[in-house]
């Protein structure tokens, strides 16, 4: 049996490795390295690969790959490795918003040592509909999608809506269930984030990080697309306009 295939998660946490090691490679002697081991085969991606697969995310496989997102770096000037797409689409990404790729890889860690990450099931939404992981990795999006699934949760923000006489209605496009559909929708709409689960921390979700989202408006927040996989709902609310906008002039 071979080793699976990397994923975002795992490469996210090499490479954060990688940048605070001054984009040096991490080597199979040094320490951190074999804990870096002991982390990845910890994850719950893989099911029993750790156990089964004796090689599974060894401290020299890990130094193999870190060598592979060093040459993926576009100022790169020695010989590349054959790392593979998904490497390079980490190791630009780290280019481009190493700050917010750390907090990511960081966010990760603290679910992993909290334990909290190990018993959240798998849910449906934490790759996009090609099977791509989204920014997040598979890992944060499914803690966020748990924890905005949570029945508890959504009551109470519903609770403190109707405490405050505000309308259950999508805070982008308005769209109100129990106008629509009378009795069947009276009571229901859905509840998003306002920050994606990295910036925001691993923290106990406040009612104030929550806003009222349309089922339709919920998944274009959450869709991966142009670089971005995780929309306020002002954002997404600027798409809509813009959207409005160019049919108009059309």
């Amino acid at each position: 049996m071979r080793s699976p295939d990397w994923t975002w998660d795992e490469l996210l946490l090499i490479c954060s490795r990688v940048v605070n090691n001054d984009w040096a490679q991490l080597r199979t002697y040094q320490q951190p390295t074999h804990d870096l081991a002991e982390l990845l085969r910890s994850l719950p991606l893989h099911g029993d690969a750790a156990r089964d697969v004796p090689e599974f995310r060894s401290a020299a496989s890990i130094s193999r790959k870190s060598a592979d997102l060093i040459t993926s770096r576009h100022d790169y000037v020695g010989p590349a490795t054959r790392g593979g797409r998904l490497t390079k689409l980490v190791t630009e990404a780290f280019v481009e918003r190493e700050a917010e790729m750390l907090l990511a890889a960081q966010a990760i860690e603290d679910g992993i040592a909290s334990g909290e990450l190990h018993l959240i099931p798998e849910q449906p939404d934490e790759v996009d509909e090609n099977g791509v992981p989204a920014a997040e990795g598979r890992l944060l999006t499914r803690w966020a999608t748990f924890r905005e699934r949570s029945p508890a949760l959504r009551k109470r923000k519903i609770a403190q809506a109707r405490r405050l006489g505000q309308p259950l209605q999508c805070s982008v496009c308005a769209f109100h269930f129990g106008e629509r559909y009378g009795r069947l929708g009276e009571g229901y709409i859905e509840v998003h984030h306002v920050h994606p689960l990295h910036l925001s921390g691993p923290r106990e979700t406040k009612l104030e990080d929550l806003a009222f989202l349309c089922a339709n408006c919920h998944r274009m927040c959450h869709r991966v697309h142009g670089g971005a996989s995780w929309r306020t709902p002002a954002a997404l609310r600027a798409e809509l306009e813009n959207a409005v906008q160019r049919d108009g002039a059309a």
